[in-house]
This record gives structure tokens, sequence and C-alpha cells, in this order.
């Protein structure tokens, strides 16, 4: 079960987005792993991919169709990545296309396809014609749920987050879900994120609020620090409410999106294949953001720290030992400070005079921590969420695909 997450919360609908799922027999039996969402004729849609450069399939066409036409259609399948397939996974995916725009009566550049699960195996097209007629018919605004359940993978728990916001010319709502465990670290994590909003939105407004929701959310995660082949964020704007933020409602807006994105990516983190503590690595005083990004993820990456974090041994070496490591030129040692939690555990070079085994075990004791580390060259600021690395984690992973 996700660390700290009671649940999937009632998502609410966005008027001019419709969902439905099936179970076309991809790869699991006894659920669904087919979603379709549609987007409203006139929609605006926006997307961010993987920079890894063995991209699968899908990631390619979706980037392919996404320049040539406005998308209708997002179809995203689970336990098939569709990647490493080379000519046969790029062939299969526009297929699955042409066989949804058959369906519904678009062209194919206005579907967007997308996947998730094991890399290397070739798509099964079949199941997916078997399924898009049904699953087309069965289009329907209140399956947000469902669709969250549809695309995950190893994930425990189905992720899922919504608001309102009250603008000056009336509401608008977002609601998005997301799918990711393992290969996590984005470059935009294996992630998959779908956000809907009634907003009114034109393309460059809708791009940039997009890329600054993802900058400070899914690429501020880290599970294992691989980075997926699929990886895949989408914001869409339907327009339906006829509500277009502008001026200090278009900043409010903007924010809106940036807090629902963290709270999905950070949902991924608490459902880190095998965790059992959320943890927040937070970076101050660096000369730049880059800077602070460096040390974080150093940290968030070290078997040594996560595998302490597990065991819940506030083993501070580890963490002083990956901060010297991370690289940054001139570091003055005797001014950096690292805490965890409220308890200071590194000071003017070493341990903390002040400092006890006691009150660090109190706080590696929790099942959320934070890992404060001070640099004292600068004033950047930077958080990078991440978990421990547990025995499950390993289990998971070895037998994922027996």
């Amino acid at each position: 079960m996700a660390v700290g997450y009671s649940g999937l919360p009632e998502l609410l609908p966005v008027a001019g987005i419709r969902l439905a799922t099936a179970a076309a027999g991809i790869r699991y039996t006894g659920r669904d792993d087919l979603a379709l969402i549609e987007l409203a004729p006139g929609s605006t849609c926006a997307a961010v991919f993987t920079r890894n450069a063995f991209c699968a399939a899908p990631v390619q066409v979706a980037r392919e169709h996404l320049g040539r036409a406005a998308p209708r259609y997002l179809l995203v399948n689970s336990g098939n990545a569709n990647a490493g397939t080379g000519v046969r996974g790029l062939q299969d995916a526009r297929r699955c296309c042409e066989l949804l725009a058959a369906q519904a009566g678009c062209g194919p550049q206005a579907v967007l396809p997308f996947s998730t699960g094991v890399i290397g195996e070739h798509l099964p097209v079949e199941r997916f014609q078997a399924a898009i007629p049904g699953l087309h018919a069965a289009l329907d605004t209140d399956a947000w749920a469902a669709a969250a359940r549809a695309i995950m993978t190893t994930d425990t728990v189905a992720k899922g987050v919504s608001r309102t916001l009250e603008l000056d010319s009336g509401t608008v709502t977002v609601t998005g879900i997301a799918k990711g465990a393992g290969m996590i670290r984005p470059d935009m994590a294996t992630m998959l994120a779908f956000v809907a909003t009634d907003a009114a939105l034109d393309q460059p407004v809708l791009s940039d609020c997009l890329a600054r929701a993802v900058e400070g959310s899914f690429n501020r995660i880290t599970v294992d620090g691989d980075t997926s082949t699929n990886d895949a964020c989408v914001l869409a704007a339907s327009g339906a409410s006829g509500i277009t933020p502008t001026g200090a409602d278009a900043d409010r807006f903007t924010a809106l999106v940036g807090d629902l994105c963290r709270e999905l990516a950070q949902l991924i983190v608490r459902d880190a294949e095998g965790a059992t503590r959320f943890v927040t690595v937070d970076v101050a005083g660096g000369r730049d953001a880059q800077e602070c990004l460096q040390v974080a993820y150093t940290v968030a990456h070290s078997p040594l720290v996560k595998t302490a974090l597990f065991a819940g041994d506030p083993n501070w070496g580890r963490i002083l030992a990956a901060v010297g490591r991370a690289g940054l030129e001139g570091l003055d040692v005797e001014r950096v400070v690292i805490r965890l939690g409220d308890v200071c555990i590194v000071r003017d070079g070493g341990v903390a005079p002040d400092y006890r085994e006691a009150d660090g075990r109190r706080v590696m004791a929790g099942d959320e921590i934070t890992i404060g580390i001070e640099l004292g060259r600068g004033r950047a600021h930077e958080r990078v969420w991440t978990c421990d690395l547990s025995h499950d984690y390993v289990t998971i992973n070895a037998e994922y695909r027996t």
C-alpha cells in the first residue's frame, strides 16, 4: 500500500472529456488494461515525453501525430510497452491508431497512442482490434477512476487528483490520473500522466503551463534513477466551460495545475515498488538550481542511503559521503549542514556536537522523512522526492516477467 495514501478520492468529471476502459487481455487477465480518453472537438492538447534515446514506438508516433493534427483521442494500454520493437513496433502503434480512427470516424493522426509495461515484446494488435468497438461505445464522462486503474502495471493503488478553481469569470475543473511505481526518474519515470481541464486555453499557453508543471513535479521525483522508454505527460483543455483564465486568474490556474501534478508525482513515489518511506531531499544554499539538484539526486540515488532509510538506521555518514561525491567544485565542507527532520546531524565538517543517535532514530522511525542539506554557497533551493530501497523492490523487479 502506498505510503501515506488513503486511496483514490472522488475524481470529478471534466466537461468535454469522456473516458472508457476495457479488458483486452494484452498481458493481464481479469482486469481492464486498455483506456480511451476522448477530447471534444476544439480541444487543445500539449504533451511532454521521455528523453530516453530508446523511446518507445508509441512515443515516436504520438510526437509525430501531435505535430500534424489536433488530438481527439488518447489510446492507452498497460502490460506491454511496445518499446525496443523496431519497425514492427511503429507499424503496430500506427495500426492501433488506424483501428480507433476507423471506429471513431476521424483521421489516424488525431489519435495519440501510449503504452506501458514490459519492454521488447510486440504489441498484440489483434486484441486491440477486438476491444476497440466496445471501448469506443462505452465512453462516459465519469470513468476517470476506471481509467486510473486500467493504466496500472506494478502500481498497488490507482492514482488521481481533482481540483476546482473559482475564477472571476466562473469555476473551472482540473482532473488528472497517473501511473508509475518503478523505473522512475523522469526526464521530461515507467510513468504516464493525463490531466484535463474544461478551461479554454490556446496551444502556446497550454504548453507553457504543462512545461512549468512538469518541471516542478514529475521532473523532481526518483525511485531508482531509471528513466523509462515510455514516459509521457499530457495536458488537455476542452474549453467546455467557456472560461479563459487571464491576468491573475491565469497565474492561479497555472499554480493549480502545478500543485495537482506535484501531488500526482508524489503519489508515484509513495507507491514506489516496495517502498516503506516517503523521503524529501531538500537542498538549499546552492549557487544555482542545477547544483542543488546535483546534490539532491546523488543522495536520492545512493543505494547505501536508500537501504539505511529502509532499515530506519540514521547512518549519517552515508548521506555525508553522497553530498561529498556529488561533484560540486570547491565545496567547503565546513559550511555544509545536514539534518534529518528537525535533528542536525552534520555541522562544521563533521558530526554535530549535540547530535544524539536516539534523536536520529526517532526521525528515521517515521514513514515520512526529510533530509535537509544546506550547502552554504548561494541562494538556490530545490527539492526532490524519493523513497527507500527494500527487499520487495528487488523481488518485484527480479520477478517482473515471471
